[in-house]
């Protein structure tokens, strides 16, 4: 069974395990004042040094002042710090949290700790990035809900969006996430489809940048390097869309078709500015938000959908006016 998230509350994508200290972030509420809380629920997410994180910890604290319950939020350094990831729940089954709501940097290292903190009665809620399914089965991580959007459709209407200004032969390429991440591999299925769909374009590189706006500049600038005239590139999260932004910049490169996802405020400017043609706003506070109330209903014992989807919106120009 899966549901479709439709409506907004009120108010409020390599591998080290020397990436940096683990951090503990209480970055909008503070400290505890001391009231007793029923349960206690972990929302561990990739890092906060990408915004759209910081949108989803707004969400998960919407949800923790509607239900009286003590929130705490935990994140690697960077978004390929999976190790960082594995031990913050190995810490937090020693903490016996009641519940555990988690966006994984890896759709597969995570699956192993998960189990490990579900056999002690953690309850676990996934959200963001999807577990690997056929992994999960297979080590006995089961029941486990998955909310987030449906990643492959964002990007198809992201890259269609330049794909449909595209009407002479034209080179393009595509600046994926972790390729250890599903949603990051969603999103190239779906900027894949949309290119495939127009007979003028074709697809000269599809590297990785993990996600990471320094790492994607690099990347743009080989890329460009090696195929001078691409025209249009799709990037799976805004960050890396702002690295490729910058190196068109630095590199003076123009007339280069840019789009991206996440809907991050730096995107939203470079779409004011010309920059960047579109974003993919997939709602980062409604996936924290949902993501606590229906962990919350799994410890209370109340049925909770296998899959929730919340809609995705395409951001461009016009919408910003």
């Amino acid at each position: 069974m899966c549901i479709i998230v439709t409506g907004l509350f009120v108010g409020c994508g390599g591998k080290s395990s020397n990436d940096g200290l683990i951090q503990d972030e209480n970055t909008l509420n503070g400290e505890s004042k001391g009231e007793t809380k029923p349960y206690t629920v972990a929302l561990v997410m990739k890092t906060l040094t990408n915004p759209f994180f910081v949108k989803m910890e707004e969400g998960a604290r919407k949800a923790e002042e509607e239900l009286g319950i003590n929130l705490i939020v935990k994140t690697g350094a960077k978004e390929t710090s999976i190790e960082q990831q594995i031990g913050i729940v190995e810490e937090l089954i020693e903490q016996k949290v009641d519940a555990i709501v988690i966006a994984p940097g890896s759709s597969t290292e995570l699956v192993q700790v998960l189990k490990k903190a579900q056999d002690v009665g953690i309850k676990i809620v996934n959200i963001d990035n999807r577990l690997d399914i056929e992994l999960s089965k297979k080590v006995g991580l089961v029941n486990v809900p998955f909310i987030s959007v449906k990643n492959n459709e964002g990007a198809y209407l992201s890259a269609k969006y330049i794909s449909d200004m595209i009407t002479t032969p034209t080179k393009t390429a595509i600046i994926e996430g972790i390729r250890d991440a599903d949603n990051a591999n969603q999103r190239k299925i779906g900027a894949e489809k949309a290119f495939g769909e127009n007979k003028n374009i074709n697809i000269v590189a599809s590297e990785t940048a993990n996600w990471k706006i320094d790492e994607a500049r690099t990347v743009a600038a080989s890329v460009f390097k090696k195929n001078s005239d691409i025209k249009a590139v799709f990037c799976a999260n805004d960050m890396m869309a702002l690295g490729v932004i910058e190196c068109l910049k630095e590199n003076d490169i123009k007339d280069v078709l840019v789009a991206g996802f996440d809907n991050l405020d730096d995107a939203r400017k470079a779409i004011k500015e010309g920059t960047l043609s579109v974003t993919i706003d997939q709602q980062a506070d409604i996936q924290g938000y949902t993501g606590v109330m229906k962990v919350i209903d799994l410890i209370e014992g109340r049925e909770v959908p296998n899959e929730t989807f919340v809609p995705v919106k395409v951001i461009t120009k016009k919408d910003l006016q």
